[in-house]
């Protein structure tokens, strides 16, 4: 099955947030199964690097932990689940271990469309402008783009 590759529409609606907003060709079901179970994500969430997924206790106050094993390096990730609705609401924590002490707050929504498409709306607050600054010039517009396009890939198979 060929998959149309896209970009995340990335905009910065206030001094202190990031705002992302990405349509996937498939259901609000299958996509937040991608987004919680931890087999899944470690096909998607780690740019298509192997990723080991130490812990993903998805549930209010559930602790979360990524390892992302790249060519030019290996790099944590973490949080704790704020709010977990399914299919449609995911709210976290997120730290990245080569900044410990800054954490933003991960609010993810899940948008039902026609044609069993799903948009994904996932805004990050920021303690301040110069975090949200620091994490805009970090990559992470490429790198999420290269997540979302392993999502798009993994999404097609599971359909």
């Amino acid at each position: 099955m060929q998959v149309e590759m896209q970009q995340a529409s990335v905009s910065t609606p206030s001094a202190r947030e990031i705002r992302i907003e990405r349509i996937f060709n498939a259901s609000r079901e299958r996509v937040w199964l991608a987004m919680t179970d931890p087999d899944l994500v470690a096909q998607w969430w780690g740019r298509g690097n192997k990723l080991v997924v130490e812990r993903m206790e998805v549930r209010p106050g559930g602790h979360w932990r990524f390892v992302e094993h790249g060519p030019d390096g290996v790099y944590g990730f973490e949080g704790r689940y704020r709010e977990v609705t399914p299919p449609e609401r995911l709210v976290n924590t997120f730290e990245w271990d080569g900044m410990p002490g800054y954490v933003s707050i991960d609010t993810v929504m899940l948008e039902p469309l026609d044609g069993g498409r799903t948009r994904v709306v996932n805004t990050s607050l920021f303690h301040t402008p110069e975090e949200r600054d620091g994490m805009l010039s970090a990559g992470m517009e490429e790198g999420l783009n290269q997540s979302y396009a392993a999502l798009d890939r993994l999404l097609a198979s599971i359909s």
